[in-house]
């Protein structure tokens, strides 16, 4: 059915046609929804330009410093069936709404971690911004879905995670300009007491100007988001209790993908959490941490070019099937990677990016097929699954501080496996 409803005030719904397939035909809110993958992508992104800041800021192991994945990707695990709470109670976008300003307020919480001059508050600040991004990607993977026909899903999501992509390319070459450029220029070892924790608090001062840029960012945003909350119909979300999500498990296909979820994630976030300091080693490209940093955004850009491209091939040919061979190139990679020195090792770690790039959006709408009305429940329960990303990194950090980062490259390569059984499990659509 079509709903003629003039947008006459920003509080007024914008013409929507609900087609009875389910799906609805809003251009305008896609734009809309495109730009939160923009952004949340971008922002997460950071991390890794962050990682090596506070590692070298706070003298930090590999491990310690993987906790800044570990408290950024919890809010995954503690916030997604919340999310889905509020998407049941208030609808899609006011819930995202909500998502983009506790974003903002994670990043103003970035000032008191500065002046505390404390690991722990910095941790903390990253925790409120991600439990704001999970909101947010609770309430846009479903509704690309939603935004045309069911056959196409898994191409649409793809184009979608390349405005991710975007995001995740331009974020850290800024971030390393602001945040990594006076790293080395002070010999911390040489400072003590009253002298260090002055040092820790003047350099992360450039963390928090790029954060108070962000927020001010995602208020403007928020209010955008919010003027057009109305711009879907009633009754969008299927009204059940959010702890029924956890029934969806039963289901084999939707079981496996969220398990996939969970090893992609932690494996992407793993070897993005590396990267600086790999390419900065003596025995692959010796760089200075912002020339690594500087890099960085090939890792990214190389995704974003193979989801504009994926998202063309995933109408050819089984989204399985291409999820399954692109799983097996990156642990070709991430063999070479780790075998190997100097400019070989380096580009094979960044160019796994480009393979990296189908994998989040198929795997998702791979593993929900058929959810319909229940799509809300599946996106907080897979959600939930990005808990990897809090994980895998984790083990990643101890595998490095044990046995060095070329042979932590291991602990991701074992994820992309379990990737590359699930595309082979899923080659064939539902019946």
């Amino acid at each position: 059915m079509t709903l003629d409803i003039p947008a006459a005030s920003s509080s007024d719904p914008v013409p929507v046609d609900e087609s009875s397939d389910g799906f609805v035909n809003a251009p305008n809110l896609g734009v809309l929804i495109f730009g939160l993958f923009f952004a949340f992508g971008g922002i997460t992104s950071l991390n890794d330009i962050v990682i090596p800041k506070l590692k070298a800021l706070f003298t930090l192991s590999y491990a310690e410093a993987m906790l800044v994945q570990s408290a950024f990707f919890a809010a995954y695990f503690l916030i997604s069936l919340p999310a889905a709470a509020i998407i049941r109670r208030t609808g899609y976008l006011r819930a995202a709404a909500s998502g983009l300003v506790t974003m903002a307020l994670g990043c103003l919480l970035f000032v008191p971690a500065s002046s505390l001059g404390l690991f722990a508050a910095f941790l903390f600040a990253l925790f409120v911004l991600a439990s704001g991004i999970t909101i947010v990607q609770v309430v846009a993977n479903p509704l690309i879905s939603m935004l045309g026909q069911p056959a196409t899903a898994h191409s649409r999501l793809t184009f979608a995670q390349a405005f991710n992509s975007l995001g995740t390319t331009i974020f850290p070459f800024v971030g390393s300009i602001l945040i990594l450029r006076s790293l080395g220029e002070t010999d911390q070892a040489s400072l003590t007491g009253a002298a260090l924790d002055a040092f820790r608090v003047q350099e992360s001062r450039t963390i928090v100007l790029t954060y108070l840029g962000l927020a001010a960012a995602l208020f403007a945003t928020a209010s955008v988001v919010r003027a057009n909350r109305n711009s879907l119909p009633d009754g969008e979300a299927a009204q059940t209790p959010v702890w029924r999500a956890f029934g969806l498990l039963r289901q084999k296909r939707f079981a496996f993908g969220a398990l996939g979820i969970f090893l992609y994630v932690g494996g992407e976030v793993a070897i993005g959490s590396v990267i600086v300091n790999f390419l900065m080693q003596a025995n692959v490209l010796g760089l200075s941490a912002r020339d690594a940093g500087e890099l960085v955004p090939l890792y990214w850009g190389g995704a974003m070019v193979g989801r504009f491209i994926g998202a063309y091939i995933l109408r050819l040919f089984s989204p399985g099937k291409v999820l399954a061979s692109a799983a097996a190139a990156v642990i070709l990679l991430l063999g070479l990677a780790g075998v190997s020195t100097g400019v070989v090792s380096g580009v094979a770690l960044l160019a796994i990016g480009l393979f990296n790039s189908i994998m989040f959006p198929t795997i998702f709408a791979l593993a929900s097929e058929g959810l319909g009305r229940r799509a809300h429940e599946g996106s907080g329960i897979i959600c939930v699954a990005i808990t990897g990303g809090a994980i895998v990194p984790l083990i990643t950090g101890h595998a490095a501080d044990a046995a060095g980062l070329h042979a932590a490259l291991a602990a991701p390569a074992a994820c992309y496996a379990g990737i590359a059984a699930f595309g082979i499990y899923a080659r064939r659509p539902l019946a």
